[in-house]
């Protein structure tokens, strides 16, 4: 675990993959076009110190490499994140009474940390600004492609609640910046944060939100990794269960919601889902291709929080292989064990970064019968975000499923059009 970002930072400078860089830097374009180059070289993490006419540094390619991903989530190797989920599942009582349960009491450390814990003081609320001090032009927030709608927050750890329930939301939407004091929402019809909204719409009122910035790592993968619905479990749960360390939470300062006391920003506000949608986009995509305009909720920020020494990281999204592949295999490994439940003849799966994210999914299974490899393809299409797979290429257990293309190639030596294909309806993803 790390405590902070700073300390992840140091960390990385320690192994030699944290470049500095003194000299003045601007955050439009210029920043995201070294970033590019870096990533796509295997370069390491950057710290831009001066950005021209900004208050704060920034921290980009934090997920920029395989390995700089697995020491942000505190392992040697990503497929050791699937280790740590088959042994909590293997928290299972057997028949016995009260021995079976004496049973699990040597297992109890894996949930070390899996409850977060609240502080009265936080490093995040150092300083405070509220009202008219309110003004995002102060945050480098980048503009990372040529034709962008304006500059977007690219790693904000969007928190809500649900207005019925209580049950929190940690989730990662890009935002683009509209003023000193909004930003559009890209809360997308599945995302539960529009789910949330459309409670509130429901109810009369406008919805409380938290955006934090920074903060250990494995907080800001916990808020991209697709956390099935469990009661009572967010995404400070799943950062708490992999970092066995409680994630530390305070107060927000003008809404009722938890913080993360160790990350460097907060934006606290609100979105009134009775305001007409705005404008939002383009943005230069995961895909390679711009998303075109289209209209989503306003967020408007009633406060500034941060450290009086903040950071601001970031991310940029575009043309594979971008450090989002990194994250994508790290939820990847995390979520083999779960799948393996409801489809236990599953032998590994990956996404392809060709494929951009889920567009391509390779699954290797233990077949038993004819058309079984229909059948777990139909199961991966029912889960979660799998659902937005645009092809699912299914082959024998023995076959590895990485390389994408050698895996793919391998399925075509044996597969023929029609008797081996099938063309299903479902939801698409609108990027």
């Amino acid at each position: 675990m790390f405590r902070n970002l700073e300390a992840y930072l140091l960390a990385l400078e320690k192994r030699g993959e944290l470049k500095r860089i003194r000299v003045p830097v601007s955050s439009e374009l210029e920043i995201t076009e070294i970033a590019d180059r870096m990533v796509k070289a295997g370069g390491p993490a950057l710290l831009f110190e001066r950005v021209v006419g900004k208050d704060f540094p920034v921290a980009i390619g934090l997920f920029g490499t395989r390995e700089r991903t697995a020491l942000a989530l505190g392992v040697e190797d990503l497929d050791q994140l699937a280790a740590k989920v088959e042994a909590l599942l293997a928290l299972k009582p057997g028949k016995g009474g009260l021995s079976a349960l004496l049973g699990l009491l040597p297992k109890l450390p894996l949930l070390k940390g899996f409850f977060p814990r609240w502080v009265r003081r936080a490093p995040v609320q150092e300083v405070v600004l509220k009202g008219e001090a309110v003004d995002l032009s102060r945050l480098p927030i980048l503009k990372c492609w040529p034709l962008d709608g304006g500059p977007f927050l690219t790693l904000p750890l969007v928190i809500t609640k649900d207005p019925e329930t209580g049950e929190l939301n940690v989730g990662m939407y890009r935002m683009q910046v509209l003023d000193g004091k909004s930003t559009a929402m890209h809360w997308q019809l599945h995302k539960v944060g529009r789910r949330h909204l459309e409670k509130a719409r429901k109810l009369g009122k406008k919805l409380e939100v938290a955006v934090a910035l920074g903060g250990d790592p494995i907080l800001t993968y916990a808020a991209t990794a697709p956390l099935p619905p469990l009661p009572g479990v967010s995404e400070f749960h799943l950062a708490g269960f992999l970092r066995g360390a409680p994630v530390e939470l305070a107060r927000g300062i003008t809404v009722d919601l938890p913080v993360p006391a160790e990350a460097e920003f907060v934006l606290e506000g609100y979105i009134d889902p009775e305001e007409p949608l705005v404008e939002e986009g383009p943005f230069g995509d995961h895909t390679g291709f711009y998303t075109p305009v289209d209209l989503y909720p306003r967020f408007h920020v009633t406060a500034i929080t941060h450290r009086r020494r903040a950071i601001y990281p970031a991310t940029i999204v575009g043309m594979p292989p971008m450090e989002d592949a990194y994250l994508i295999e790290a939820s990847e490994r995390l979520f083999l064990p779960p799948l393996r439940l409801v489809l236990p003849e599953v032998v590994d799966y990956h996404m392809p970064p060709e494929g951009v994210a889920h567009n391509w999914v390779n699954v290797a299974l233990r077949k038993e019968y004819p058309g079984q490899a229909y059948k777990v393809a139909y199961g991966m299409l029912g889960l979660g975000q799998m659902m937005f797979a645009k092809v699912i290429v299914a082959v024998d257990g023995d076959v590895p499923v990485k390389p994408g293309f050698r895996t793919l190639q391998e399925a075509l030596k044996h597969a023929l059009p029609g008797r081996d294909t099938l063309l299903l309806r479902g939801p698409m993803d609108v990027l």
